[in-house]
């Protein structure tokens, strides 16, 4: 390997691979859904306003794409959940708020003052009644904020409080989230909004799964080529009794079946791939291979 080739390994970066999550968003996707969030965030806030008629706004924060499993699992064990159906899909969207800021909402529609706080409970007939008008009118801005990208109608099917119990959708199922930071008056809250993934990818365009497998075995060498990996120079092993290394104690000898004129053994992850033997690069260490072993293919 020559000093450029080494030069050009440490320079590139290797990204972890989440076999969990075998699809990621595009650049370009993203930033399509960061565009329609945002203009839904602006619409929010200003429904909210002139709904609980007390200044509001909502700013996105991230748009991801994580399984249902890994959306339900960050979020708190009670709070409030809308879930809301997408045409004739069996997944549904989640709208996701905690109940005790609803309940503050619901507070200032019937004429209540600011100051009081309320607990994480379910909401009573009259109550669930005024929050589900509130989501009537934030699914219509969702709906317009998203445009071409979701043509399927939506709308709230029902609340849930536990978001474990919450079946919106199977485990696998992958889902669009988007976070929001939705203020209130002076009180601020985490909401989320959770969408199918498969009610909006297809109108997002080819950027998951359009590349030409074709040249696959090509790119996997070529990619594999340039993954950095650890040498080691090693003698030949000594098998011994483990009764021996229990013993072990400073200035004990072991013998090595390593004869002092052989070269050490090169391996990559304990596969001995050449006989080399040390040696200096200016002021380094290095080491000369001097014969390579032959390896089935």
């Amino acid at each position: 390997m020559t000093p450029q080739d080494l030069r050009t390994t440490r320079e590139r970066t290797a990204e972890p691979y989440d076999f969990r999550r075998p699809t990621s968003l595009a650049r370009e996707q993203s930033r399509m859904l960061e565009l329609a969030f945002e203009t839904f965030a602006r619409a929010w806030g200003t429904q909210m306003t002139a709904r609980v008629r007390v200044l509001s706004h909502a700013t996105c924060h991230r748009v991801v794409m994580q399984s249902y499993d890994e959306y339900s699992a960050s979020l708190p064990s009670t709070t409030a959940m809308v879930l809301c159906t997408i045409g004739d899909t069996d997944a549904k969207a989640v709208v996701q708020f905690p109940a005790s800021d609803a309940l503050g909402w619901v507070h200032h529609m019937l004429g209540g003052h600011a100051g009081e706080s309320f607990p994480e409970r379910t909401f009573t007939p009259i109550e669930l009644a005024l929050v589900r008008r509130i989501m009537d009118d934030s699914l219509e801005d969702l709906q317009y904020a998203l445009g071409a990208l979701l043509v399927a109608p939506i709308a709230v099917d029902g609340v849930q409080y536990n978001s474990q119990f919450a079946q919106a959708a199977p485990t696998t199922e992958l889902m669009i989230i988007a976070e929001f930071a939705l203020t209130v008056g002076e009180r601020e809250t985490r909401a989320t909004v959770a969408l199918p993934a498969a009610s909006l990818l297809p109108r997002l365009g080819s950027g998951l799964g359009a590349a030409s497998t074709a040249n696959a075995r090509s790119l996997v060498e070529a990619q594999v080529q340039t993954v950095p990996v650890e040498v080691s120079l090693r003698l030949a092993e000594a098998p011994i009794r483990p009764g021996v290394v229990l013993g072990l104690a400073v200035g004990d000898v072991i013998p090595l079946p390593h004869p002092e004129h052989r070269p050490l053994q090169l391996s990559v992850n304990g596969e001995v791939l050449a006989d080399a033997a040390v040696g200096t690069s200016g002021s380094r260490r290095a080491l000369v291979v001097v014969s390579m072993k032959e390896s089935p293919r």
